[in-house]
C-alpha cells in the first residue's frame, strides 16, 4: 500500500514538473512570422545618441546679446514704404493758452446798456378825451380851407388851455416861424411847438370865458371866448379887444384822440430865460 502511494506521488510530481517545463518553453519561444517578399520594411531608425542630440545649455551672455540685436528685415526693392511721420513737437502743436484779457467778454457798462427811464408825460397813452368839453385835439382851418395848425386843449387846475402841437406852411411862406420872438415874459423866444396860446378859460356848460388868446405873429394878447357845439365836434374861438363885439371868430374842428402819438406831442414850451439851468 505504501509502495502505491509513493508511486502515485512520484508520478504526480513528474507530471507536474514536465508540464511546467513545457509551459516555460512555450512562453520563451515566440513564433516569428515569415517575411513577406512583396512588402518593403523601412529600416529601423538608429538609436538616438543623447550626447549628439542633446540641446546645448543656453549661454546667458549670448542670450542677452540676441535680445539687444534686433534683426533688421531685408528691404524689398519692389515695395515703396511711406516714410515714418516725424514725431510731433508739443511746442508746435499745443494750443496756446487763452489770454483772459482778449477772450473774456467785457462787462457791460451800466451807463451804456441801461435803458433810459421813460418820461410819463410822453410815453403814457392819454385817456380818451371828454368830448363834452373842449379837451382834445383841434384843427384850425384857414380861409382857403387849408389846415393852419393843430392845438391840444387840456384842463389844468379847473381851467382850460390850448397849445400848438403842429404847424403847416401856408402858400407864399418861405419858412415857418420857429420861435415866438414877439412874445413877452416866460414865453419870450419860446419854441412855437408846445407854445400855449389859449389860457385861463373857465367852463360854464358849453361856453368858456375869462381867458386870453395870444397872436404869436406880433405878440398881441386878446381877450377870448369859446363855445362848444352840441355834438362836441366844433369849437368857436373868438378873440377881441375891449368888448366881444369888436373881435373875430374862428371855427376849429375836433380831431380824433389818436391824431398824434403820445411821444410826438410836444411839451409846454417856455423861453430860454425861464428854463432852469
Amino acid at each position: 500500500m505504501r509502495t502505491r502511494l509513493r508511486f502515485a506521488v512520484a508520478m504526480t510530481t513528474a507530471m507536474l514538473a514536465t508540464g511546467y517545463a513545457r509551459s516555460a518553453s512555450n512562453q520563451d519561444a515566440i513564433p516569428v512570422p515569415a517575411p513577406n517578399p512583396f512588402r518593403t520594411v523601412a529600416p529601423a531608425a538608429p538609436a538616438s545618441n543623447q550626447s549628439d542630440t542633446a540641446a546645448p545649455a543656453p549661454n546667458p551672455s549670448k542670450a542677452v546679446s540676441n535680445q539687444d540685436a534686433i534683426p533688421v528685415p531685408v528691404p524689398n526693392p519692389f515695395r515703396t514704404v511711406a516714410p515714418a511721420a516725424p514725431a510731433s513737437n508739443q511746442s508746435d502743436t499745443a494750443a496756446p493758452a487763452p489770454n483772459p484779457s482778449k477772450s473774456a467778454a467785457p462787462a457791460p457798462s451800466p451807463s451804456k446798456t441801461a435803458a433810459p427811464m421813460p418820461n410819463p408825460s410822453k410815453t403814457e397813452a392819454p385817456a380818451a378825451y371828454d368830448h363834452n368839453t373842449a379837451a382834445g385835439f383841434w384843427q384850425e382851418t384857414e380861409d382857403q380851407g387849408r389846415p393852419g395848425a393843430w392845438f391840444l386843449f387840456v384842463e389844468k387846475d379847473g381851467l382850460y388851455e390850448g397849445r400848438f402841437v403842429k404847424m403847416f406852411k401856408q402858400p407864399g411862406e418861405q419858412e415857418l416861424i420857429l420861435t415866438c420872438q414877439k412874445c413877452t415874459g416866460d414865453q419870450k423866444d419860446a419854441p412855437m411847438m408846445g407854445l400855449t396860446i389859449v389860457k385861463g378859460m373857465k367852463r360854464n356848460g358849453n361856453k368858456y370865458a375869462g381867458g386870453s388868446i395870444l397872436d404869436p405873429r406880433d405878440g398881441t394878447v386878446y381877450h377870448a371866448q369859446m363855445e362848444l357845439s352840441e355834438d362836441g365836434q366844433q369849437l368857436s374861438v373868438r378873440g377881441y379887444l375891449g368888448i366881444p363885439l369888436l373881435g373875430q371868430t374862428q371855427i376849429w374842428t375836433r380831431l380824433p384822440d389818436d391824431a398824434m402819438a403820445p411821444d410826438d406831442i410836444p411839451e409846454n414850451s417856455v423861453g430860454p430865460a425861464s428854463t432852469p439851468e
